[in-house]
């Protein structure tokens, strides 16, 4: 049996200091078998809020006591409070603990977890976080302003059977992806957020202008992708009294780019030189808007969102003109962002990592794998989720378990047996390593209405193995 292998991105995101207590928690980890590794990251995470618990312990007690030398700490965290979380079922403890720390920030207002949670750095990603008057940048995330957009076409969904290499084709050459990669020459995209006054803002956002442009209308890697499908509306309840039926559609999903990617980065290092919180809560130090510190990030926040979604403009600007079909409606709603909003007769910083927007009467979409269906929905407004839904599968399983666990040949099978061609991807991104769409959409049922399904069947994702998503 293989033993486990802590990383230390795993140890950091949970909240570890970047000293050998991590080395010294990865040789403990070792001695435990891979199989065991969701129950030792969670005594990790135990073990890191309250060292002194495991002092008498025989596997833990030396890195307890590591991890009990003195920090400078100069803001505490509230007791432990309660939030809601939907399909609780399939959430893993790291995303529980993650949340858990969260909700005792001193500015935290209220926290929730979506049905497609798991962990990641500072908040879990499908977490969903209410502050009074201060922004967290990793709780915002690290690709800023990421989001999906949905083209409906006025064409019949067979024409990716009958022309499926002209559709093909159109992916491969209106679209770019990989970290660090976009265009050059004439093949750069003009765009009217290269003129954003916040560009000018400091050295680092005009540093970081040039870049940008090269990358407009590009779509990174990990789980990024461009992909044509079939819409299927039930009927004609929509906002745009589309007939039933099935449709040509376009989705795309991807971010910010090196753009957000650089602005998170560097407010995430402003904001812990700011914000001294314990050990286990570091990632989600916060800036105070009322702050210069904290008004320059917000600024900085809002380009990477409005940048992120001019890629998906000229994206669809040009498959739309490469198809030549008429255009009957275009949905986008974004993540890894934060909104001023009212919750219950207050106004709150809402931090929605991996969540959508879920407001009364708000659409968005919900993807599900490039094998899976993702949901063009309509939100119900719930208050307890904090008018938030999933915004997507989420992962049941890390990117290298899932190259661990997937052959070639399995993909390759479950791709034919769905009909779906993909260009590029890897095994990091197999169906499998996703939770059940359909089991993450009934546990929000209280947060979402489905408005239609969409169906992939020509799928291009990154083939370089890039991580940025």
């Amino acid at each position: 049996m293989n033993a486990l292998n802590i990383t230390g991105k795993q140890l950091i995101a949970i909240g570890y200091p970047q000293s050998p207590a991590i080395t010294a928690a990865r040789h403990i980890a070792a001695t435990f078998a891979e199989t065991q590794e969701a129950e030792v990251l969670a005594t990790l995470a135990a073990l890191l809020a309250a060292p002194e618990a495991y002092t008498a312990d025989a596997v833990w007690a030396s890195l307890a006591a590591m991890l009990m030398v003195p920090a400078d700490e100069t803001i505490q965290l509230k007791d432990p409070s309660s939030f809601v979380i939907y399909g609780p079922e399939a959430i893993e403890a790291g995303a529980r603990a993650q949340m858990q720390t969260a909700v005792r920030l001193p500015v935290t207002v209220a926290g929730a977890l979506m049905p497609d949670a798991h962990q990641g750095y500072g908040l879990p990603i499908g977490g969903v976080l209410a502050t009074n008057n201060a922004v967290i940048p990793y709780g915002v995330g690290v690709d800023i302003g990421c989001r999906m957009a949905l083209s409906i076409f006025d064409a019949p969904a067979a024409v990716l059977e009958t022309r499926a290499g002209f559709y093909a084709n159109a992916l491969l050459q209106y679209s770019a992806f990989g970290a660090g990669n976009g265009f050059s020459g004439a093949q750069r995209a003009d765009h009217a957020v290269l003129e954003n006054a916040a560009f000018g803002m400091n050295r680092l956002t005009r540093s970081l202008k040039d870049k940008a442009w090269a990358q407009l209308g590009s779509s990174g890697g990990g789980n990024h992708f461009v992909e044509w499908g079939t819409l299927t509306f039930a009927n004609a309840d929509n906002e745009w009294n589309i007939p039933a039926g099935q449709y040509l559609a376009l989705l795309t999903h991807s971010g910010s780019r090196g753009l957000g990617a650089t602005l998170a980065g560097h407010y995430t290092k402003v904001a812990k030189e700011i914000c001294k919180l314990p050990r286990e809560a570091q990632n989600l130090a916060y800036l105070d808007l009322d702050t210069d510190a904290g008004q320059e990030y917000w600024l900085a926040m809002h380009l990477a969102g409005d940048y992120a979604s001019a890629c998906h403009e000229v994206i669809h600007q040009k498959m739309t003109a490469a198809i030549g079909a008429p255009l009957l409606a275009r949905v986008e709603n974004h993540h890894n962002f934060a909104w001023k909003e009212m919750l219950n007769g207050q106004e709150v910083i809402v931090h929605r990592k991996g969540a959508t927007p879920a407001g009364a009467g708000v659409l968005g979409i919900i993807p599900g794998s490039m094998t899976a269906p993702g949901y063009l929905v309509r939100g119900k407004g719930n208050a307890a989720a904090i008018n938030s839904a999933s915004h997507g599968a989420g992962r049941q399983m890390s990117r290298t378990q899932a190259e661990k666990t997937f052959t070639p040949a399995e993909l390759k099978n479950i791709l034919q047996s769905h009909g779906v061609t993909l260009l590029g991807g890897g095994l990091d991104e197999a169906p499998g390593a996703y939770k059940d769409i359909r089991a993450v959409m009934k546990a929000q049922e209280a947060l979402v209405e489905i408005i239609a399904e969409f169906t992939p069947k020509i799928v291009r994702m990154a083939d370089d193995g890039s991580r940025e998503d």
